[in-house]
Parts: structure tokens; sequence; C-alpha cells
């Protein structure tokens, strides 16, 4: 079904209530940073798994995931989210129509796209998922977090799994016949691994017993999939202390059988169900292991090591809830807003048929609304640029490209803290800003948008919270890591685009140079903060998030800039796909980041380099007097 079917055909609604408004996949959006901004044809024409990936091909995914997300997932993320999940008996029920809609997206082949072929995937790049996750995830993000988590357990036992374990687990799970789960946090330790207490016991037969709780594992235990796939950190008898003396155990719901068959249940049950503040239709479960059957992931005591691939891919996967929120927010609150009427405009009436002009001709309205789509729009950038590093660090594995590969993953892990960290911060404030548009009828639940504020909180706290992120970018990335260097190959970046419209005339040539001062800037801070460090310990801690925030919003910057300097180009030759409205509007929302959200920037600068000795010299016992 095309675009123009599905636009004009009846629709269930995700926003409900007087002013509501479809889920709309922006696909025009989506194809301009593909196909215009990041060539993505080229890109893939350059993977050695991209040869399936033309264009035909990835736009009839982009139709059919739309057509999925919006026809199915998006009506029923309000009522998902009014019902939740039902626990009795150890047993969860997930709310009405997810196992239709989870029936319809294995039917269609949907989790399988970028999983290989010998295990009964389509082999296609893993940004081909991330486009799929986008859309998904901002028609109904409980939803999503089903088949999302079973994505990094895949990732796991296809890199670290025995042949074995693979051809036992790999084909269900692509399949989505299966699901999966990443089981790390215990009531007493969260960001901090190095506490578990959840042990496994080793066994003649050379499997093993796990024993202990773990908590907040979402999709944990639901009835949508036939058996849930536990991936599990515990530690061995006499294993080192900390981080270092964790292994890594998949655990299956049900045995599976020497012939793929279904055995009896394994010794893991849901103790209870979180109740929570949002995402309420995905189920969040406390877990007991009670001597459940396990083999053993990897290297005994290296566990972490492997977990991170999980871990990495759920950061990634959070980031994009940043951006899906912030669309679900942006696309519920326009329309309310060129409906609404209140007031007349400050420079006059603009409506005189009207008792009072629409929302949209107020300027702090405009305000909120250019803010989501900037929030939208530029983190879509961020998140699609490192969809093309994820592809690439794949090729460069599989040419042997050692050195390319170890390159690549650096650069990885330098967006992913920043992705993860600024993206969900930026996502909420998008969610906000849209209750704000609606005023007292944001605060109800009949519109959506409360819900979708309460959905976007979890973001920023879930696989570490902004201040573990912004530890892991400063402490870990910059300063430990590479001692500046990814911020100087990525500050190179924006020099090298910067360079190219430095005399440019009009807004183009504005940003360049805005960008080529940022990068300068950047550097300098990061030398400035590595050398306090050197004397104060705490100055890490005390900077980072500033230091992370300051991050985002010039990397976005870079981004917007990118984007502005294509629609221009495009509009100018007139080669573009697009309208000339579509890349006018794209220049003057970047406008609106360059001069209303970049300098934001200036105040995380000055609050980066303020001394540890603010925040960390009142005595603990003084920060409250009774």
């Amino acid at each position: 079904m095309d675009a123009n079917a599905r636009a004009g055909g009846a629709r269930r609604h995700q926003c409900s209530g007087e002013y509501m408004t479809p889920y709309k996949a922006p696909l025009r959006d989506m194809r301009f940073q593909m196909n215009e901004v990041f060539d993505y044809p080229a890109h893939y024409a350059r993977l050695p798994n991209g040869a399936d990936a033309t264009p035909d091909i990835v736009d009839a995914i982009l139709e059919g995931v739309a057509e999925l997300s919006e026809d199915v997932l998006a009506p029923l993320n309000l009522s998902g989210d009014r019902e939740g999940c039902h626990f009795m008996d150890g047993a969860v029920a997930t709310p009405a129509g997810f196992k239709e809609a989870y029936a319809q997206f294995v039917a269609g082949g949907w989790q399988g796209l970028s999983f290989p072929a010998e295990y009964g995937g389509q082999g296609l790049p893993a940004s081909v998922s991330v486009f799929k996750a986008e859309m998904m995830g901002t028609a109904n993000w409980s939803f999503s977090m089903y088949p999302g988590l079973s994505v990094g357990c895949t990732n796991t036992l296809l890199q670290y799994g025995t042949d074995a374990q693979k051809a036992q687990y790999l084909p269900s799970l692509v399949s989505g016949e299966w699901a999966g789960t990443m089981c790390l946090t215990e009531a007493h330790c969260g960001t901090d691994l190095g506490q578990i207490r959840t042990r496994a016991e080793p066994q003649p037969d050379g499997s093993y017993r796990v024993t202990g709780t773990k908590v907040f594992i979402s999709s944990g235990e639901h009835d949508l999939a036939e058996n849930i796939i536990h991936i599990v950190l515990a530690r061995l008898p006499g294993a080192p202390a900390g981080t270092r003396g964790i292994s890594l155990f998949v655990v299956p719901k049900l045995i599976v059988n020497a012939d793929g068959s279904l055995g009896e249940r394994n010794a893991v049950a849901c103790g209870s169900l979180e109740h929570k503040m949002g995402i309420r239709g995905s189920a969040t479960a406390v877990l007991n292991f009670e001597g459940a059957t396990a083999a053993m992931i990897g290297e005994p005591n290296r566990g972490l090591e492997a977990m991170f691939t999980f871990m990495n891919t759920a950061r990634i996967g959070t980031a994009i809830q940043g951006i899906a929120h912030a669309e679900a927010s942006f696309q519920c609150a326009l329309p309310y807003a060129l409906e609404r009427r209140s007031m007349r405009a400050l420079s006059g009436k603009k409506e005189p048929e009207h008792v009072a002009d629409a929302l949209i001709w107020h300027p702090d309205v405009r305000r909120m609304l250019l803010t989501q789509r900037a929030i939208a729009e530029g983190g879509r950038a961020m998140i699609y640029s490192a969809a093309q590093l994820a592809d690439q660090v794949f090729g460069a594995a599989t040419r042997g490209e050692s050195a390319r590969h170890a390159a690549l993953e650096d650069t990885l892990g330098f967006y992913t803290p920043i992705l993860k960290g600024f993206l969900t911060e930026m996502g909420l404030e998008a969610a906000n800003l849209g209750m704000q548009v609606f005023g007292g009828h944001g605060y109800i639940p009949e519109n959506g948008m409360e819900q979708i504020a309460r959905d976007a909180r979890i973001a920023t706290l879930y696989e570490g919270t902004t201040g573990v992120q912004a530890l892991d970018l400063l402490g870990r990335k910059v300063l430990l890591a590479t001692k500046g260097r990814c911020v100087r190959d990525f500050t190179a970046t924006m020099w090298r685009f910067a360079r190219q419209h430095l005399f440019a005339a009009g807004s183009v040539g504005k940003m360049a140079r805005a960008l080529a001062r940022r990068a300068i800037e950047w550097n300098v801070l990061t030398t400035r903060i590595m050398l306090r460090a050197s004397k104060d310990r705490e100055l890490v801690g005390s900077a980072s998030f500033d230091y992370l925030m300051y991050s985002g919003y010039v990397m976005m910057a870079y981004f917007w800039a990118l984007q502005a300097a294509k629609a221009a180009e495009l509009s100018a030759n007139g080669r573009g796909k697009e309208s000339a409205d579509f890349y006018r509007a794209k220049v003057q929302t970047a406008v609106f980041y360059f001069e209303r959200i970049l300098p934001r920037a200036d105040g995380h600068r000055v609050g980066a380099l303020a001394p540890a000795s603010s925040v960390m010299q009142l005595d603990k016992d003084h920060f409250a007097f009774k």
C-alpha cells in the first residue's frame, strides 16, 4: 500500500480525545536524511551485506513497517497504557491486542531483517532495523520493547555463543517465535554490577544451575512468544570479587530438547511485575532463578565483556526512544496548535473570521513546536549517522580489517553515550513541551500527551542513567581511552564541513562559521578539563553532565548544518526529490536550532569548568537541617 493510500484510509488514533491525530510515519524526512543527506544507497553498495539493500527493497521495507506501525501498533498505544499487563500465578498477560499485533509482526518477518540468512534472517545491514525500530517505537514504545530486547539477546549469541548454542536458539529468536531478555540488575545493585550475587553452580554434564533474583527485567515474562531466552549475569564458585568475576549464561524459560522441541518449564519464575510510571504495556518483571538449567556463553569470568554487546545494542535502542517521543509529541501537539484558538496574535488578528487566533500564531507556542521538531529531526540525523558506523563496523569485521574495525568501534563508542544520554534528555524535554502546548488538556490522559511524557521519563534512567553516560563519555572515552583524540577526530569532521561553507552567503555560511568556532571551543574545553582533572579527582564527576550536554548540543548542531546545507543545495539546483517548501523549512528549522537552542551549550561549558568544590564542599550532614 502506498503512502497516499495509507494517509487517506480510516485509522485509529495514537492521541485520543477531543484533539486527536493519527501517528504518521515521517517517511519524507526519513528518506531525505537516508537518501540525500547520508546517501544510504551508496553506503549499502560498499557493504559486504548490502547487495540486497537496494533502494526499492529499502523503500518497500519502510512502507511495510510504516503500515504496521500506523495501523496496528499505534491504535494499541493508549489502550495498552490504560490496561497494562496482568500478573497472576506467575503468568503475565499483555494488554488486549498485543498478541495479535505480535503475530502480525512475526508473520511479516520483521524480526529477522538484519540477522544472517543461515538462521532464517534476511541478512540486511543493521541500519535497516534502526529505521524499523524508530517507526515501531514512535507508534507504541511499550510494544516495541518486546522484540527490541530480543535483538540484543540474539546479537550476544551471534558474537559469543558456541555453534551448538547458535543452532539451538538463533533460528527461533530470528523468526520472533521466541523472545529474549537481558538479566543484569539485582535489588541491591543497579549500575554497579560488581555487586551481583546470583550464582552459577557447575554440573557434571557441563551445564550450570543458576540461582538468584533479578529485578527490572523488561519483557521478563509475557504471553507473546512460546519461549523466552534469558541472558543472565552470575558468579561461578570461587570467582574473583567485583566485575572480574562475572560470567554470562543463557537460561531458557522452557528447556529446549536435543531435537529442538520444547520440554519442561525451567526453574525460573516471575515473582511479580513492577507498577510503573510509564511504558505500562511493557512487562517489567522480577525473575527468580531457582537452580535453573543454564549454559555458559563465552569464557568464565568474562561475562561483562560479552554483555556489553547487549548493553550497547540497548543503549542505541534507548537513544531512538528519545527521538521517538519527540516525534510522537510533536505530531500530537502540532494539530492542536493549528486548531485550538486562544487570544489574538500580538501583531494583530490573523484569523478575523474566528473568535480568536489559533495557538500557532503565538511565538512561544512556535518556540515549543520548533524545539520538538529540531530535537526529532536533529536526533534522527545523529542516529542515522551512528547506524552507518555500526554497518561499517560489521563490514570491517567481515573483511578482516582489524585496524579499521577497531577505529570504527572507537568512533561508535564515542557516539553511544552522547546519543543515549543527550537524546533521551532532549526527548523528555520535547514530551514535556507537547504537554505544555496543550495546556491543561495536556495534563489529563484522554489526549495522550501525559502518557508520552511518562513513557519518555524512563529513557534517561535505564541502560545507564544520564550521569552514568556522562562519566562514560568524559571519564572513559575522552580522558582515559583516547586522551581527547575522539573529540579531535569528530571536530575535524566538523571543521572539514565548515571549511567548505565558511564564505557562503546566507544561513548556511553563518552556521558553518559557528561550527568552526565550536570545533575549536570543544577541544579547548576538553583540554582544560584534562589538565584540571590531573589535580582534582572529583572534577570529572562534577563536570561530566555538563560536558555530555555540551557535546550533545554541538554534535546536533553539526548534523543540523549538514541537513541545511544539503537542503539549500538541492533547492538551488532543483535536483531534490522534495518540494521547495520542504527544503526551505529544513533550513529555517536549522536556523532556529542555531539561534535558539545551540546557545544552551555556553551555559554547560561554563558549568563543566566550574570547580568541583562547589559540588563537593557541602558537608553530607548539612544538606538538610532538622
